[in-house]
């Protein structure tokens, strides 16, 4: 079976893969600080609750944006899966297409999985959508290649913002408003961040579409992409494990090139 690693800014999830179905996932916050040991201990309890052990482990990957839990991650994976991890950014990875891009060293680990997931499940030309810690829009092209994109902050990132800059404005967090004109503080920081984002990302939505000058399916994915759906019609998928499922498509591809 496959560990599959996803350490983002904000959260690191682990999948366990057994061919290509998911057999379990879980979710920790990204902390610099945790050891390889400390990891061992957390996902072995977790493993056991699903019936499983390292020993039914055989095969590794990581995807990270965060390069100082890299080491620990890998040294997790060498000591208690007695594995050598893939990681997603090697330039030996096989990940289809080539990137379309001035400097495609540049592009985030998880990108790529992204990439590689909604070329898979999707024709043609897809924009995906991705709400983590910023709000990543890609472009992937009819033949799987990211071609370019967009980055904003993302919608949290954007409320700490507030309260840290603000001396008045309290730490909220992130909720739909059901009317745009808020009648406290609270409430008017909410619709501000939660109908600005829809804006922002319905707006750069259309201008990618018309810049492109083709069709485009449009994919969400991450934490908040449910948050934001019922109010972005142009959305025609909310994928939550496109990440992870990127890992998977991603070790089986180069596994087999092997």
């Amino acid at each position: 079976m496959l560990l599959a690693i996803d350490a983002g800014n904000t959260n690191i999830v682990f999948a366990i893969y057994d061919d290509q179905t998911k057999r379990a996932q879980w979710r920790a916050v990204t902390q610099v600080s945790r050891t390889a040991d400390e990891y061992a201990v957390w996902l072995s309890q977790l493993l056991a609750l699903e019936g499983l052990s390292f020993s039914d482990l055989d095969a590794a990957i990581i995807a990270t944006v965060v390069p100082a839990v890299l080491f620990d991650l890998r040294d997790m994976c060498r000591k208690y899966v007695k594995v050598e991890p893939m990681r997603v950014g090697d330039p030996v990875l096989d990940l289809g297409a080539k990137p379309d891009v001035d400097r495609p060293e540049t592009i985030g680990a998880d990108r790529l999985c992204n990439t590689v997931a909604a070329h898979a499940r999707y024709p043609g030309a897809v924009i995906v959508v991705d709400f983590g810690t910023a709000t990543n829009f890609d472009i992937v092209s009819d033949e799987g290649a990211f071609c370019g994109s967009v980055i904003a902050p993302g919608a949290n990132l954007s409320l700490e913002a507030l309260h840290q800059a603000a001396a008045l404005l309290p730490r909220v967090a992130i909720a739909r408003a059901h009317k745009v004109i808020g009648r406290d503080t609270v409430t008017s920081m909410q619709s501000g961040v939660y109908w600005g984002y829809v804006g922002l990302i319905g707006g750069l939505i259309e201008r990618i579409r018309t810049e492109y000058g083709q069709p485009m399916t449009v994919v969400a994915t991450g934490g908040l992409s449910h948050l934001f759906r019922p109010d972005l019609p142009m959305i025609d998928h909310v994928d939550p494990d496109l990440t992870m499922r990127g890992l998977m498509l991603i070790h089986a591809r180069n596994v087999k090139r092997a």
